[in-house]
């Protein structure tokens, strides 16, 4: 795909490549499917701020927060996205700081760099043991086990595709995009196995604290099992950052499915694959009615008004996993 892209650096090129280099029904299917697979993550993201913000008061009701996320998401999509890029710079900037310090965190707390002076190490590797069981026992249960959490979490993982939505409006992109392909691999390998191995380390799967905040629906970064580590070993003021520091990742990612979501539509409308309406743009090149069109799926957001957020997110993960695998294929 880099080379690709590269050759031909086009709104949507992925998606326009389907049916250019395969087929015409094929470009069609992969559109639409990561259409859903975007437009899906966005209310995600957006429930998953209101959790956070919620850690620290329930002051202001989750419709209130909900609409000013999704207000704030219109904002930059349609008026600023010429601040765009320049925000998510320094909002990734801020993931990238978050996973060193918690990385470092893991590092020197499991040596007894803690409050309590509790060198614990690879204890929850033993005890209750780095598998859990799920649905069954033994070695069977531990693999199912294995499988759910790979259900819950290889959504997330943004590869190559998500690159490549940037060509067409990229300055230079026959430079800038090899670039950005390159750090692709050092991104994955480094944020999500390092992130996975220390999650394994600092908390165990069967925390009280951890298990209440999904099966409760607790708020907050009090399902974060870096905060539930932290409350443990009686760590003050570090919550509150590491939360704060969560809620502009999860911001920005939601931001990033708007963009992604919205240009993937366009580039369908481009090639006559999606109303010819949506080829509309503002003076600064902005979709506008596809950006409309992200927006108005994420208010599908506001189910937890009425239900447990975690039941919600729940929902968006069976949804986004359902495009997940046919879009796996399609890459």
């Amino acid at each position: 795909m880099a080379e690709m892209v590269t050759y031909l650096p086009i709104s949507s090129p992925f998606i326009r490549f389907a049916g250019r280099y395969v087929d015409e029904a094929f470009g069609v299917a992969a559109g639409y499917n990561f259409f859903v697979f975007e437009a899906a993550l966005v209310p995600f993201e957006v429930v998953a701020c209101n959790v956070i913000i919620h850690y620290w008061s329930d002051i202001v009701p989750a419709g209130g927060i909900i609409a000013i996320v999704l207000i704030l998401y219109g904002i930059i999509n349609v008026f600023a996205v010429k601040w765009y890029g320049e925000s998510e710079f320094w909002l990734a900037l801020g993931k990238v700081v978050l996973i060193i310090l918690l990385v470092f965190y893991t590092f020197i707390t499991m040596l007894g760099g803690n409050p309590l002076g509790d060198r614990y190490g690879f204890r929850f590797w033993k005890t209750p043991g780095s598998f859990a069981e799920y649905y069954r026992t033994g070695t069977t249960g531990q693999f199912m086990g294995f499988l759910q959490c790979l259900i819950q979490a290889s959504f997330t993982i943004a590869g190559p595709d998500y690159v490549s939505m940037a060509a067409g409006e990229a300055e230079n992109p026959r430079v800038v995009m090899p670039r950005a392909y390159n750090a692709v691999f050092y991104r994955l390998t480094a944020f999500f196995v390092l992130g996975s191995l220390c999650v394994g380390i600092v908390v165990a799967h069967d925390d009280p604290e951890l298990n209440a905040a999904f099966t409760e629906g607790r708020p907050g970064a009090a399902a974060s099992p870096y905060v539930v580590s932290m409350n443990r070993l009686k760590i003050t003021v570090l919550p509150d950052i590491v939360n704060a520091m969560v809620l502009t990742a999860a911001f920005s990612a939601g931001n990033s499915y708007v963009y992604c979501a919205s240009r993937s539509l366009f580039g369908l409308a481009l090639e006559g694959k999606a109303p010819k309406i949506l080829t509309k743009c503002t003076k600064n090149g902005v979709p506008v009615y596809c950006v409309l069109i992200v927006l108005l799926i994420s208010l599908l957001s506001f189910l937890q008004v009425s239900s447990n957020a975690a039941v919600v997110l729940t929902w968006f993960v069976s949804l986004v996993w359902s495009t997940f695998l046919p879009g796996t294929s399609r890459l």
